[in-house]
């Protein structure tokens, strides 16, 4: 995701003067291209986010577009009242991009589990959260969201995500993408699940389980349409996230679902625990011990259906 982020940001920075990029002293790897090529665009704000973010806000009301770009927790957590209140309060074109949502960076410890900033970002004033499935959806999410007028979060992942999508994307802020149709079930993912979310459609086949797929790639503003139409004409509802069951998708789509008149419908959330993971390691071993593989999402639906395993 993250070379198809920077593939689209170059692209705009070449047509668009006023689209800044300014980084925390990270990935270098992948920032490099955008810095010689644009270095009146370019700031390399150092480890120090709060400044950081004070400074995108200061350029973006003086008509710049500026995006800032961390690892998840650092230019989220570590800066939150600049967000609040420079970005958000004056509605500025700042876009916070995080790189390596929920156990991307797994192996540096709780520090750098980004499980809880969906749930921060989503509740404040005026901010755009947007989680892509896949990197043809973070390339699209990325135009969307430089095209968007005010404050947005991206976050996106690290893992060398796969191309999920087999042709063109209608990609829309607010408008959950069907990747699959289905009756018995629908499972709504959010960000780097999407492959999992797949996977486990497909050997829910196996067992005669229809599942509609949606990559809810945009948490705010939330396409409850979508939501509607899944209550209304699939069975049940599971929603999958690599971040805490707290105020991310889950808790998103539960308020939804609560206040849809004369539909009821099972609903359950697969995500983290609110709480401190206990133990470090590879992203593919944290999401397998904290449940979040197919296998384990294809048990809570047999178990939501009340349905024997096989």
């Amino acid at each position: 995701m993250r070379t198809a982020f920077f593939r689209a940001v170059m692209d705009a920075a070449s047509i668009d003067p006023r689209i800044t990029l300014i980084v925390g002293d990270l990935g270098f790897g992948v920032v490099e291209p955008f810095a010689k090529r644009f270095p009146a665009q370019f700031l390399n704000a150092g480890v120090a986010e709060q400044n950081l973010t004070g400074v995108a806000a200061g350029m973006a009301l003086m008509g710049r577009i500026v995006l800032t770009y961390s690892i998840a927790n650092f230019p989220t957590l570590r800066c939150l009242e600049q967000i609040r209140n420079d970005v958000c309060y004056h509605r500025t074109n700042v876009k916070i991009v995080a790189v390596g949502g929920g156990f991307a960076y797994g192996a540096l410890g709780v520090t750098h589990h980004a499980t809880e900033d969906l749930a921060v970002m989503r509740s404040l004033p005026e901010m755009t959260v947007v989680a892509p499935g896949d990197p043809i959806e973070a390339e699209l999410a990325t135009r969307a969201i430089i095209a968007h007028p005010g404050p947005c979060y991206l976050r996106l992942g690290r893992a060398g995500e796969p191309v999920l999508h087999e042709s063109g994307v209608d990609f829309e802020l607010g408008k959950a993408i069907q990747l699959r149709d289905g009756t018995d079930l629908t499972i709504i993912s959010t960000g780097g699940m999407l492959a999992t979310a797949l996977d486990a459609a497909t050997q829910l086949d196996v067992r005669g389980i229809s599942s509609r797929v949606l990559s809810m790639h945009t948490l705010k503003p939330l396409d409850e349409d979508a939501i509607a139409a899944a209550a209304r004409e699939t069975g049940a509802i599971l929603t999958l996230e690599e971040h805490s069951r707290i105020g991310g998708l889950g808790g998103a789509v539960a308020e939804v679902l609560a206040e849809i008149e004369g539909i009821h419908v099972p609903f359950r959330r697969i995500g983290l625990p609110p709480g401190f993971a206990p133990l470090a390691g590879s992203q593919e071993y944290l999401r397998a011990a904290h449940g979040l593989g197919a296998e384990s999402v294809v048990q809570t639906v047999l178990n939501l259906l009340e349905i024997a395993p096989a």
